[in-house]
C-alpha cells in the first residue's frame, strides 16, 4: 500500500512535472538558435556582398573626387564669398537603402547643426527616403522637394544632371547651395561634409573672378555643371561610405550572432544535462519505492 501511494506522484511528475517544463525549455532554445544560426548565413552573405560592392564605389568615388575637387578649385581660386542677405538652400544627400548603421542620421545631424548655425534658409532639397524621414521630425515645412530611388547601384553623372535640372526648374531660389554628404575616410570611418555652391551673382561679385574673362551665358553654363558635378560627387562619395558601413554592419551582426549561438549552445547543453539528470533521479526514486 506504500508503494502504490509513492508510484502514483512519481508517475504524474514524469508525465507533466519537471521534465516537460525543461523539454518545453530546451524545445524554445532549439528554435531560438536556429533562427539566430539562420541570421548569422544572411549576414555573412550581405557582408560578403557589401564586400564586392565597396571596391566599385569606392572606383567611382574616386574618379568623382578628381572632378569634385577641380570645381572646387574655382572658388577657391577667385575667392568666392556668399553674398550679403543670401538665399541658402541645403541638399542633404543619402539613399533609400538601410541596415548601415548610423550613416544616414550622420548627414541630418549635420544638416540640422547647419541651420541652427545660420538661423534661416530658403529651403531643404532631400536625395534619398533615409534622410527625408529623419528631417521630416523636425524641418517637414523646409522640405521643398526630395528624390528617391537612390542607393540601389553606383549613382551617374545623368542622375545627377537630372537632379540638378529638376532643383533648377522647381523654382527653388538661392544664392547659395550646401550640399551635406557623407566623405568617405577609411574603411571603417565617414564624416558629414557639406560641399557650397555659389550662383553666379555671387561668382561675379568675387574678388579674382575677372581673370576667368567669362561672358554671362557661359557662367550660367558653367554654373550649372558645377552644380551638377558636386551634387554628383556626394552622391557618390555617400554611396562609396555607405557601402562600407554596410560592411562594418553586417560584419558585426555576424560576429553577434555566432556569439550568440555560442551562449545558447551552453545554454542548451546546460538544460539538456539538467532535464537528463531529473529524469534519472526520478527514475531511481521510482524503482527505490517500488
Amino acid at each position: 500500500m506504500f508503494a502504490a501511494t509513492r508510484a502514483q506522484p512519481i508517475a504524474n511528475v514524469l508525465s507533466t512535472g519537471v521534465q516537460a517544463r525543461n523539454m518545453g525549455t530546451l524545445r524554445e532554445i532549439q528554435l531560438r538558435l536556429n533562427a539566430i544560426k539562420n541570421i548569422g548565413k544572411i549576414t555573412k552573405s550581405m557582408k560578403m556582398i557589401a564586400s564586392t560592392k565597396v571596391s566599385k564605389a569606392q572606383r567611382a568615388m574616386e574618379s568623382a573626387r578628381t572632378y569634385g575637387a577641380s570645381s572646387a578649385s574655382i572658388y577657391k581660386n577667385a575667392n568666392t564669398v556668399p553674398l550679403e542677405n543670401e538665399d541658402k538652400v541645403y541638399i542633404v544627400s543619402s539613399s533609400d537603402r538601410g541596415l548601415c548603421g548610423g550613416i544616414h542620421s550622420s548627414v541630418a545631424k549635420a544638416t540640422r547643426r547647419l541651420i541652427a548655425e545660420d538661423g534661416s534658409s530658403s529651403g531643404i532639397v532631400v536625395l534619398g527616403d533615409k534622410a527625408k524621414n529623419q528631417m521630416s521630425r523636425t524641418h517637414r515645412g523646409d522640405i521643398q522637394l526630395s528624390f528617391n530611388q537612390i542607393g540601389k547601384a553606383i549613382p551617374t553623372f545623368a542622375e545627377a544632371c537630372a537632379a540638378a535640372d529638376t532643383i533648377k526648374t522647381s523654382g527653388i531660389k538661392f544664392d547659395t547651395a550646401t550640399i551635406i554628404y557623407n566623405e568617405f575616410t577609411s574603411a571603417i570611418a565617414y564624416e558629414a561634409t557639406p560641399i557650397n555652391v555659389y550662383s553666379p551673382e555671387a561668382m561675379k561679385a568675387a574678388d579674382a573672378f575677372a581673370a576667368y574673362e567669362m561672358d554671362d551665358e557661359v557662367l550660367e553654363n558653367y554654373n550649372e555643371f558645377l552644380f551638377a558635378n558636386n551634387i554628383y560627387w556626394g552622391l557618390v562619395e555617400g554611396h562609396a561610405s555607405e557601402m562600407s558601413a554596410k560592411r562594418t554592419a553586417m560584419e558585426n551582426a555576424t560576429k553577434n550572432a555566432g556569439e550568440m549561438v555560442d551562449r545558447l549552445t551552453m545554454t542548451y547543453n546546460r538544460s539538456r544535462q539538467a532535464a537528463i539528470t531529473s529524469e534519472l533521479v526520478d527514475i531511481i526514486t521510482g524503482a527505490s519505492a517500488l
